[in-house]
């Protein structure tokens, strides 16, 4: 079974036997937006159709935000677009982005440990997380580190919601974040790829 064919959150939790709770966990961490990716953006939500389908929320909202802040961090990951990620029969597919360790072998090579998971939908943010999480316990099933915490982000291109998969238990995030609050949706992100850090480094170390 594919990725997709998970409906619902509470479908993938009560198949996996996950446990669910909600909590702040997000920490802002500010992050520096340029005049030149304001202005842009500005312009493909004045001017196109952003958010028309679900291909168009990846292209023209959701991969130009996560590149901007990959780009600080290109030296120890990968941010990989509709790649091909399979555990077993049952958890496998195309998560439209996967933020993957980057490998010594070269940047071509996927490599894990897998650390951010995103999946985009128009409105349906229930699909989205029963997705998104079934692609987290794939991602954390690959890596066998049942210590390692695996982020997961859902859109629909205006609003995001973030959550964490440590062990058995998954996290949502109670705040969404907007594109209307450019600074603080920029700050959450930056948060996710800063603890992906953390814990790469930590993996390094050890």
């Amino acid at each position: 079974m594919t990725f997709s064919n998970y409906k619902s959150l509470g479908e993938t939790l009560k198949e996996f036997q996950v446990t669910y709770t909600e909590d702040n966990f997000i920490e802002e961490v500010e992050f520096s937006i340029s005049d030149y990716f304001r202005e842009d953006l500005k312009f493909t939500l004045e001017a196109g159709v952003a958010n028309s389908t679900e291909f168009a929320i990846c292209e023209n909202i959701i991969y130009p935000i996560l590149k901007e802040i990959w780009k600080i961090y290109a030296d120890k990951f990968i941010l990989w677009s509709h790649k091909y990620l399979s555990c077993d029969a049952n958890l496998s597919g195309f998560p439209e982005y996967i933020l993957a360790r980057k490998s010594p072998l070269g940047k071509i090579v996927f490599d894990k440990p897998y650390f951010v998971l995103v999946e985009a939908k128009q409105d349906d943010f229930d699909g989205a997380w029963g997705q998104c999480l079934a692609e987290m316990i794939a991602a954390q099933r690959l890596n066998e580190l049942p210590e390692l915490t695996i982020f997961g982000i859902t859109s629909n291109g205006s609003f995001w919601q973030f959550g964490k998969l440590k062990e058995s238990n998954f996290t949502r995030n109670r705040i969404f974040y907007s594109i209307q609050s450019l600074e603080q949706l920029f700050a959450a992100v930056n948060y996710v790829f800063q603890q992906c850090e953390l814990q790469l480094d930590q993996l390094i170390a050890a």
